[in-house]
């Protein structure tokens, strides 16, 4: 499906706004923003009225589908949590609301066949579900793990099973699945299941402790930060991620713009503040 190159902006309309266990899940039709689209992508909505506009918010695209109604359709999932993203999930089918995307870099797909886990957390997860696709198409064995905080906050279980040869489920409470976070259950489970590329989405902790198994178990990790932006086109520089580039120099990088993914060896993060 992807042909077209760059972003663009566009006024979509709200095709279908339903829940998700503790999300909404929203499919827009948003034309040029499907045909762009790679696994890891975001898109960056307005939010509020013309006459009292809030700063933009950014979300990873969970997926984009054909229709034989309307043109290729892209969804996008919301965890309301604060103003800007409560008036989001508020949006009644047939609103219209300003998208810009698809944004950032997307997730590297390899070249060869290779065995490769997704490891996601909560509704921070929806980016991995194309991307298993992506893999599945490349010939690439995927296995997932989701984790979450509770039972009611795991996103997209289903999806994962219908993507991915094996599932592993793990709920910190213990209330699904295996007892613990994510991240804990990972290195037991790349001892089980070997894999050559690691792919995560989830909170920057969670990116951290991912990225450090990963290296021990010699696979190669990238890693999607949450998006949490301002301006969205890389000119307000409050997306900053410090990180080592290619050539071992220290530097510091814009999320929306050489990110959200990253390679989880290149991240400082500590001097980023995301300890495990």
């Amino acid at each position: 499906m992807t042909t077209a190159r760059g972003p663009v902006q566009v006024r979509a309309e709200v095709l279908s706004n339903k829940r998700a266990g503790v999300y909404q899940q929203l499919t827009l039709l948003a034309p040029g923003v499907a045909e762009r689209f790679r696994p890891g992508g975001m898109v960056a909505l307005s939010v509020g009225s013309l006459s009292d506009r809030l700063l933009r918010r950014a979300f990873p695209i969970y997926r984009v589908r054909a229709s034989a109604t309307y043109r290729s359709t892209v969804e996008v999932v919301v965890k309301a949590t604060e103003a800007g993203q409560h008036w989001v999930a508020g949006q009644p089918a047939g609103a219209h609301i300003d998208v810009l995307g698809p944004l950032g870099r997307p997730y590297a797909l390899p070249k060869e066949p290779v065995a490769c886990m997704l490891v996601g957390c909560g509704h921070e997860a929806a980016p991995l579900f194309s991307l298993a696709e992506r893999l599945r198409e490349r010939g690439c064995t995927v296995h997932m793990l989701l984790g979450a905080a509770t039972e009611r906050e795991l996103f997209g279980v289903l999806d994962a099973k219908r993507a991915a040869r094996t599932v592993v489920v793990a709920t910190e409470d213990g209330s699904v699945g295996m007892s613990g976070a994510a991240a804990d259950v990972l290195p037991g489970l790349l001892a089980r299941t070997p894999s050559d590329v690691v792919y995560a989405a989830g909170p920057a902790a969670m990116l951290h402790a991912v990225a450090e198994a990963a290296e021990g178990h010699g696979a190669w990790s990238q890693t999607a930060l949450n998006p949490s932006l301002v301006c969205s086109n890389g000119s307000c520089l409050t997306c900053g991620v410090p990180v080592v580039g290619e050539d071992g120099v220290a530097r510091t990088v814009r999320s929306c713009a050489e990110g959200p993914v990253f390679r989880g060896d290149r991240v400082r993060w500590l001097d980023a503040g995301m300890q495990r």
